[in-house]
């Protein structure tokens, strides 16, 4: 088999009669692979380093935002599950003082309502009391209006004077008694024989 590499340089330099113009000469080669050296330890040293913090960096600012933003999340949730227990307390409470007030409205209620029948019972006696002082009152006056007419009368019928008022009160006791005993019958009397 032939050695094409080997073969080539010396073709390509007896062919044209100099040296291959893609064929790097050996000084520009070692000086190139030295200057790619210095450029990957640079590269390596400073750049890399930069651009490994700064991603560094990133991350960690990346992070302490989520970091933040679960923290800020789990706050809200903490301030949303305080606001539904205070929510919750506050309906319980609201509750508890309705229904403190109804029980206090009934209370109140059939407070009055006693207070409203002790005041139509007290009213009623009072009235009750006070007809039966009229009442008193106008037997008092009627037995006195009666007892002077009956006194007149009965001093036109016998024909003496009645006056004294022992003997009138103790005549005028005795009718008003037989009266509601019932032991005196009405008895028509005729207009002609009152007036002789």
């Amino acid at each position: 088999m032939l050695n094409f590499a080997a073969a080539l340089p010396s073709v390509i330099v007896t062919a044209t009669g100099e040296k291959p113009p893609l064929i790097p000469h050996i000084p520009e080669l070692l000086f190139g692979f030295v200057m790619l050296g210095i450029v990957y330890f640079v590269v390596s040293k400073k750049v890399v380093p930069n651009i490994e913090r700064a991603y560094e960096e990133r991350r960690a600012a990346i992070e302490g935002g989520m970091k933040q933003a679960e923290e800020a999340q789990a706050q809200a949730e903490a301030a949303l599950q305080s606001y539904e227990a205070q929510l919750a307390e506050a309906r319980t409470e609201a509750n508890a003082i309705r229904e403190q007030a109804r029980e206090e409205g009934a209370s109140i209620i059939a407070q009055m309502r006693d207070q409203a029948n002790a005041e139509a019972g007290r009213i009623t006696e009072s009235a009750k009391r006070q007809i039966e002082a009229e009442r008193q009152q106008a037997v008092v006056s009627l037995r006195q209006e009666v007892g002077t007419m009956s006194t007149a009368l009965a001093s036109k019928i016998v024909g003496e004077s009645l006056e004294d008022e022992v003997r009138q009160k103790g005549i005028v006791d005795r009718f008003l008694a037989e009266l509601e005993a019932g032991d005196i019958q009405p008895v028509k009397v005729d207009a002609a024989r009152v007036d002789e």
